[in-house]
């Protein structure tokens, strides 16, 4: 039979092992390389992927949606001298291949030059390749995911009668077989899988309605939280914030839940970025070597973590990753930089082309409850609406929903508030990280308890 346009392999090999598939997807890989040179790149790199995946949503008992995905496809960066150009094609048949690499040279013709273009130095390379326990396939069928779904649905909408209505389950898997490879003659495979039970649930009726959801997510099935629990979960956290009452305008403290806390700390990530250093555009410019937090607070970068979520032993310009600080002792210890952006910078690639690698944000040994009773009256947020952050001044100012804290004890409802403040201050009056860290992010962090913020309410 003839291959269609997403027949990156010979039909015996779509079959074969992880390991097969990754060392055919790194011959075509060597192969796209070497075409770069023949058709007048002087570097190139690249990165060639097939995902495969099941997804299945269910709604009242009912399966709404089933889709099997299986997606091939190759992005190639050329460099002619210092002028660069880029092609992607989802088509891995060998003359869609040439085409595809001769447009990405033409493109760099055409193009300026740049002087920060090029590879990463071939001397910082990753030199050992290794696998970090991040491939869990989920032997599971579409009738499989879809029972689990209707169970996980069922349960939160039988957990309390004031469920009115919901809004679906779903059961997703997926499996991603990747290399990254470039013209100094690195090849870097990578595999991985993926997996996640959610559902959402609408508590109340008419004007008082609530909606509230829950997930769970790992690289292996059994990190998953058991479907029902999942269902039970949404449907408590919806029931949980019907009849939600105002607040005064003022000061108070914020207890940030841990979901919510890992928002602050992507801001941070944003702004020491080096995209937003050099593009003058962030509110912590050439803010490295600056005391940003109080002196207790970490924050580490941990790339080599056995099933992190992002585990990796190069970042996306193949330079190898190494364990760091980001903050140490409250400090600001260095931005987060690619090839590129550290030669826009005039600096040294962190690794962190592609983003960063699993980070510890360093926590106390208190509970959320233990917080809640420690920080009197104030409000504890549990959700975030908005985009009201100004990345170039840092100004913070977003939409908030959560509970009202009065006497240590978490009491009734909050919506309709507003919260603001600087986020060099929110950062600086961060009294505690909690212990009870949200696992389904790569940013492992507890809630955060600020100590003053303005909250725009009632009156």
């Amino acid at each position: 039979m003839p291959h269609t346009a997403k027949d990156a392999l010979p039909a015996a090999d779509r079959h074969a092992s992880p390991e097969r598939r990754l060392e055919a997807l790194a011959t075509l890989a060597e192969a796209a390389i070497a075409s770069a040179r023949r058709h007048g790149a002087d570097a190139a790199e690249l990165t060639v992927n097939e995902d495969r995946g099941l997804a299945v949503n269910v709604r009242n008992g009912e399966v709404e949606t089933v889709e099997h995905t299986r997606d091939r496809g190759l992005a190639i960066t050329v460099y002619v001298g210092q002028r660069r150009g880029s092609a992607s094609t989802a088509d891995l048949l060998p003359a869609s291949l040439e085409a595809t690499i001769a447009q990405a040279v033409a493109i760099a013709r055409f193009t300026e030059d740049d002087p920060a273009a090029g590879l990463a130095d071939p001397d910082l390379m990753a030199r050992e390749l290794r696998d970090f326990d991040g491939w869990h396939p989920w032997d599971i069928d579409a009738q499989r995911a879809i029972a689990l779904g209707v169970a996980c649905e069922a349960a939160g909408r039988g957990a309390d009668a004031r469920i009115t209505n919901s809004e679906g389950a779903a059961v997703n898997t997926g499996e991603s077989l990747s290399v990254y490879a470039n013209s100094h003659g690195f090849i870097g495979p990578e595999r991985g899988t993926h997996h996640a039970i959610s559902a959402s649930f609408i508590a109340g009726s008419g004007e008082a309605m609530q909606r509230e959801d829950w997930y769970t997510t790992g690289l292996s099935p059994a990190d998953l939280e058991d479907p029902e629990a999942v269902g039970r979960r949404a449907a408590e956290r919806a029931v949980a914030r019907l009849a939600p009452r105002p607040v005064k305008t003022g000061t108070y403290p914020v207890l940030f839940s841990a979901e919510m806390a890992r928002s602050l700390v992507g801001h941070l990530l944003g702004a020491v970025s080096g995209g937003a250093q050099y593009r003058r555009s962030s509110f912590l410019l050439g803010a490295a070597g600056e005391r940003l937090f109080p002196a207790w607070m970490q924050i580490v970068e941990q790339p080599h973590l056995m099933r992190g979520l992002r585990s990796t032993s190069f970042d996306g310009d193949g330079v190898a990753t190494r364990e760091s600080a980001l903050v140490r002792d409250g400090v600001l210890e260095r931005y987060l930089l690619s090839a590129y952006s550290a030669r826009r910078l005039g600096l040294q690639t962190t690794g962190n082309a592609g983003g960063t690698h699993n980070l510890e944000v360093a926590r106390g040994p208190h509970t959320l409850a233990e917080l809640a009773r420690g920080m009197g009256t104030g409000l504890l947020v549990t959700e975030l609406m908005g985009q009201g952050v100004n990345a170039v001044t840092g100004d913070y100012s977003r939409g908030a929903a959560g509970f009202r804290v009065e006497g240590g004890r978490i009491t009734y409802p909050v919506d309709g508030i507003t919260i603001a403040g600087n986020l060099k201050d929110i950062f600086a009056n961060i009294e505690v990280v909690g212990s009870d860290v949200d696992p389904r992010s790569h940013i492992a962090c507890g809630s955060i308890l600020v100590g003053r913020m303005t909250v725009a309410g009632e009156g």
